[in-house]
């Protein structure tokens, strides 16, 4: 069970007036980012604005909507080492990357000779940030100016889940595991976010239940998926060996607050927070 005060604004009192019909839930992607600290892992969290239209004040990881340019022939060609049946579609490794890039600066790809891309603290690069958030270029464009390359081993699929119906916004989201590139630093797009965190996914999840730090169910799971690991490589070593299937959840208004109901075989599985 989670509590109504550690989840976002509105958020339980969503469930008691579902859309008839649901929303249609949109593809979207979302980037776990993590990076090495002196105690394990930490992964990024951002906390979205309270006028946000979906999860208003909540942390959450870097990721949004996939957009039609995601798709197109001229970024498809910038993504390495994908084979063209590979789940899920090449356009959310684009739309990871893209979002990663505007909502934190940090450019998820490397140049010819396999360096890490410099990120929005170099002027050139910060330039071309400002044309993608004005839509003055997309990410193709970006990409190819800075001759940067994105490749698919480095962004490892890692969750699928699609959005309850009792959301009036839905979204079909694939997550993938990320490593920070060396030297890279994030810096937040203020017009979306208030605030950024490295937090070992162990902090974060005592922070949550310590009513300190609101998120949502998938978040709080895909935290608790890394509480396991030593090492940024070890996490990515192991969720690509990982079978990734679909989580649609149904949640459960209780007194006390929201609990989430996974369907699965047998009985419906209800944990809380995670299924």
């Amino acid at each position: 069970m989670i509590p109504f005060e550690r989840l976002p604004p509105g958020f339980a009192e969503r469930i008691d007036a579902p859309p008839d019909p649901p929303a249609e839930a949109r593809p979207a992607a979302t980037a776990v980012l993590l990076r090495d600290g002196s105690a394990g892992p930490e992964v990024l969290l951002l906390r979205r604005h309270r006028s946000s239209g979906f999860v208003p004040g909540a942390y959450v990881f870097p990721g949004g909507r996939v957009d039609a340019a995601d798709a197109a022939p001229a970024a498809l060609e910038l993504l390495d080492g994908r084979e063209p049946d590979a789940e899920p579609d090449a356009s959310y490794i684009i739309a990871t990357v893209r979002e990663v890039f505007e909502e934190t600066g940090v450019l998820l790809a490397r140049d010819v000779a396999g360096r890490s891309a410099p990120d929005a603290r170099a002027p050139e690069v910060a330039r071309w940030r400002a044309a993608l958030l004005e839509d003055r270029a997309t990410i193709a464009d970006v990409l190819a100016a800075l001759g940067l390359r994105v490749a698919a081993a480095d962004i490892v699929y890692c969750a699928h889940w699609i959005t309850p119906v009792a959301e009036p916004r839905r979204y079909d989201t694939r997550f993938f595991l990320a490593r920070l590139p060396a030297g890279a630093e994030a810096s937040v797009d203020e017009r979306e976010m208030t605030d950024a965190v490295w937090l070992r996914p162990a902090d974060a999840l005592e922070r949550f239940r310590a009513g300190l730090l609101p998120m949502v169910f998938p978040t709080v799971h895909t935290l608790e998926s890394l509480t396991p690991f030593a090492s940024v490589t070890d996490a990515l070593d192991a969720f690509r060996r990982c079978v990734v299937t679909p989580i649609l959840p149904r949640l459960v208004r209780r007194p006390d607050g929201v609990a989430i109901v996974v369907e699965g075989e047998g009985q419906p599985n209800e944990k809380g927070s995670h299924p």
